[in-house]
């Protein structure tokens, strides 16, 4: 969604790497550029203007022109800034104290209200809750299925006791006036709670009607449903990829229906992301959950820190352990944990655990794009094809399961029926074994202390097999024209930029030169350094 942004702000920055002292006209040209880069997101030109004149203010103030950093500075402003629009604090539902907690959605047709709801409600009973969806949706057509569909997806009942249009037209009379009725959306919302009450559920999620576009009949029916209910929370629902028409959209709801949230839905989508940046800096409401894909997993609480951690390409850690933290059963990694230090094979069973848990997280490219810096390597990311995993683990599975803990014992005839069995050549068993075997050499040496192969800066510890072979002094040629070269060549590699292959990919910065915000702590917000673990 912010992948535009983000590279736009990231060159933007990359000019005032390594600069001692910024100029107010290094500034204005940093200004200048960050507003090019958000009109360009479809932010609002209010919310714009606001944010440039913030970031102008404080980086021509003395908290820049003191820091022994001031590019890592204005970096930190910006940071502090994004997070301020997006919201500032996180904040999520606010329970009643007297169950059931009611939630009523609200939204234009096509937000995505319905598969919200299955979301949401999936959610809250992740969290401990007995959540309940009514469909007070009765307006369009066959809304009431499709929300009873994604009630059973999410494992919620739902009630509906009104059927709603059912795929119909409204019946117009021969003079031209009045309509037909589907039900009344009061009356079932109003007698889902009671229904809820009576089934002990301590949270209700109420489904609306929705049009095209915003009109006084949606305003009105809103309002009276939330007359009626007296919801704990209003949740606007709005699609991020409505750009500039979110602000106008967002303000005629909250002065029609007062909404005390905003729910971001398809903010997965490749639009330009500026209703995020947009609708919490205008009506003041927080953004409170984020709608990322067509599961009902695909649901996440908005964190403005953490959103603005991602829009910088600082990466979002805190986000990738708690994933982590659910994907990974405990007793699995403790056993792999106890393999580990054992120096035991690292088998294609546990490999198999491991791609489990790897698409409970989103899969390896979700993953990845969560660490820092990787903003850097989008073309790398982008080209990684997640069909490669699905044929290697097709030819995982064609293996027995003798097999699986003995790679070492698959001869020919092996490897030729796994590669018929998963469709494959044997060519590519041959690679995936070989690559199996390396990666089993790794852990073991991991283990030992001795660091990864080939990989400079991971060297192993003390132990006497992970000890480093000191490097001879390389003899000068006795040539002195050859001499010459070599001194030269030496000046041009000491004078080279140095590079980071193992930090570049994990935002290493400044010093790494990879062009990424540097982490030290000493350069980063408050709260930053938990993501080194610091």
């Amino acid at each position: 969604m912010f992948t535009s942004l983000s590279d736009r702000l990231t060159a933007t920055f990359k000019n005032l790497r390594g600069k001692g002292r910024l100029s107010e006209s290094d500034v204005n040209s940093t200004i200048r550029d960050i507003r090019l880069a958000l009109l360009d997101a479809d932010v609002s030109l209010p919310v714009v203007k606001k944010f440039t004149h913030a970031v102008r203010e404080r980086a021509l103030g003395a908290e820049v022109s003191a820091a022994l950093n001031p590019g890592q500075q204005v970096v930190k402003i910006v940071n502090e800034e994004l997070v301020e629009i997006l919201g500032g604090q996180t904040r999520t539902i606010r329970f009643a104290k007297n169950p059931p907690t009611v939630i009523m959605l609200a939204g234009l047709q096509g937000a995505g209200k319905t598969t919200l709801a299955g979301k949401l409600a999936y959610w809250l009973k992740d969290q401990g809750h007995t959540p309940m969806l009514v469909a007070a949706d009765l307006q369009r057509p066959n809304a009431v299925t499709q929300l009873e569909v994604v009630g059973q997806r999410a494992g919620v009942p739902v009630y509906a006791p009104e059927r709603g249009n059912v795929g119909g037209h409204d019946a117009v009379g021969p003079t031209g006036e009045g309509t037909r009725s589907f039900g009344d959306p009061v009356a079932v919302s109003r007698a889902g709670i009671e229904q809820a009450k009576r089934a002990q559920h301590d949270v209700v999620i109420v489904d609306t009607a929705g049009r095209l576009a915003v009109d006084a009949d949606l305003m009105q029916q809103a309002a009276d449903i939330r007359a009626a209910i007296s919801p704990d929370e209003v949740l606007f629902v709005i699609d991020a990829m409505i750009g500039q028409a979110a602000v106008e959209t967002a303000l005629a709801f909250q002065d029609g229906v007062d909404f005390t949230g905003v729910v971001l839905s398809k903010l997965d989508g490749d639009a330009r992301g500026g209703a995020a940046l947009s609708v919490a800096s205008v009506t003041g409401r927080p953004i409170m959950f984020a709608s990322t894909g067509e599961q009902v997993k695909d649901f996440e609480v908005f964190h403005p820190d953490r959103m603005a951690s991602r829009i910088l390409d600082m990466g979002d850690v805190l986000t990738l352990i708690e994933q982590a933290e659910r994907a990974f059963d405990r007793s699995q990694a403790e056993e792999m944990q106890r393999k580990f230090l054992a120096e035991e094979d690292f088998t294609f069973d546990d490999f198999l655990n491991q791609m489990a848990a790897l698409k409970k997280m989103g899969g390896l490219k979700s993953m990845l794009g969560m660490m820092p810096g990787m903003g850097q390597m989008k073309a790398q990311l982008d080209n990684l094809d997640p069909k490669e995993f699905d044929r290697v683990e097709a030819m995982v599975r064609s293996m027995t399961p003798f097999e699986r803990t003995h790679s070492k014992q698959i001869n020919g005839s092996r490897r030729a029926r796994i590669a018929k069995g998963s469709g494959v050549e044997v060519s590519e068993v041959n690679a995936l074994l070989e690559r199996f075997t390396e990666a089993q050499k790794m852990m073991k040496q991991l283990a030992r202390g001795g660091g990864i192969p080939g990989m400079p800066g991971m060297g192993g510890g003390p132990g006497k097999r992970g000890k480093q072979q000191p490097q001879r002094k390389k003899s000068k040629s006795g040539n002195p024209a050859k001499r010459a070269a070599e001194e030269r060549a030496a000046a041009e590699r000491a004078n080279a930029p140095k590079t980071a292959p193992t930090g570049a990919s994990f935002g290493g910065g400044q010093g790494a030169g990879n062009g990424a915000p540097d982490l030290d702590p000493a350069n980063l917000p408050a709260g930053f350094e938990k993501f080194l673990g610091r």
